[in-house]
């Protein structure tokens, strides 16, 4: 069965409040939807970015993908990947790649009639999930409110929240934050911090120690994921996992952060680093290094593919995207408990509401 040529549409939603991390501020979310069809099925894949992915999308792949088989992944996925050489694969060729590979995959169980977690094969029925969000725009009672709903309203027993404001120059605010969210979630619920590489080495090192008083048992980069050798010496240092990963767009990139001993749990994206073709490639590099893995934001684009890792400790059930994704798709995942169900329906379950998130389309 032949594919159609691809349909792309972009989104940007507003945040319902003021949003930063460590190193960044946003007031708005774009999300870049691939639609392919072949016969009478229709499958949709999306990633988080900027609009010229959806350019890049609609001009360079959908192109290429157009009236080969339905059911080739990888022949499709391997000529998009070569394609991209003189555009470079990092970024926003990625991050097309991605959406399109996912779209695919989805594509492929419909015409099937199978969940997709039921084409990969599953290991785990329920698939574990850790609230995250808690920017460092948040308003104390804000954050209060935001850890209360997913540790006491939804049972989530792992939360997460962005430290390293001002590039690390508030690390005051960043303690009392932590022990703010800790005297909240109480003793049993695990606390994960994301600084987005906002300190500097040694000032990891420092602040890591004095997160330990909390028990945070997670500590995503600490600094900034391209200094390998950075990473290797905080982890080293401390006792809590440190991890990193979400900015991987090809699989070398993997294989050069865990042969560094960089994390101790490997971060990656499918809506990223091309897609669930790559996503279970990256996963299972991971394994055969002895690293769990950890899938970043975009829960609802991960859930079919996590539940068929041996490795997986959990996915980022991130605020932003989980917004965005409870908005445009009918069949959105309950995560009430602490897991997350993905094999009901057919392909990856999600159904878009073209026609009630139009006010927010771009392009």
């Amino acid at each position: 069965m032949k594919l159609r040529l691809p349909v792309v549409s972009v989104y940007t939603v507003p945040t319902d409040a003021p949003e930063a991390d460590g190193t960044l501020s946003w007031n708005a979310t774009t999300v870049v939807i691939a639609e392919v069809t072949a016969g009478d099925a229709t499958g949709t894949g999306w990633t988080y970015g900027p609009a010229a992915i959806g350019d890049f999308l609609r001009d360079h792949l959908a192109p290429l993908v157009e009236g080969r088989d339905a059911l080739d992944i990888p022949a499709a996925h391997e000529a998009m990947c070569r394609a991209i050489r003189d555009a470079g694969r990092p970024g926003v060729a990625a991050c097309a790649i991605s959406a399109l590979d996912i779209a695919l995959w989805d594509l492929k169980s419909r015409l099937l009639e199978i969940p997709l977690a039921r084409l990969l094969g599953t290991c785990r029925e329920r698939v574990p999930v850790y609230g995250s969000g808690g920017f460092t725009t948040y308003h104390d009672t804000h954050l209060v409110a935001q850890l209360n709903g997913w540790v006491h309203g939804q049972h989530i027993p792992r939360v997460k929240i962005k430290i390293g404001e001002e590039r690390g120059g508030a690390v005051l605010r960043d303690v009392a934050r932590v022990r703010e969210a800790r005297k909240v979630i109480g003793n049993r619920a695990e606390l994960y911090v994301d600084a987005n590489g906002a300190y500097t080495r040694k000032q990891a090192v420092r602040i890591g120690h004095a997160l330990a008083e909390h028990g945070v048992g997670w500590f995503e980069e600490p600094v900034s994921s391209d200094d390998l050798t950075g990473l290797r010496l905080v982890r080293d240092a401390l006792p809590c996992d440190v991890t990193a990963g979400e900015y991987g767009y090809d699989l070398p990139y993997f294989a050069r952060m865990i042969t560094a001993g960089a994390v101790d749990c490997l971060q990656i994206d499918a809506t990223r680093c091309g897609g669930l073709t790559e996503f279970l490639r990256a996963a299972a590099l991971a394994q055969a290094h002895g690293l769990q893995v950890s899938a970043h934001c975009a829960p609802h684009a991960h859930a079919a593919a996590a539940a068929a890792l041996p490795n997986l400790r959990h996915i980022e059930w991130f605020h932003d995207h989980v917004r965005i994704e409870d908005m445009f798709f009918d069949g959105a995942l309950d995560p009430t408990g602490g897991t997350i169900t993905p094999t009901q329906g057919i392909g990856h379950g999600l159904t878009l509401r073209t026609e009630e998130v139009e006010q927010y389309r771009v392009a």
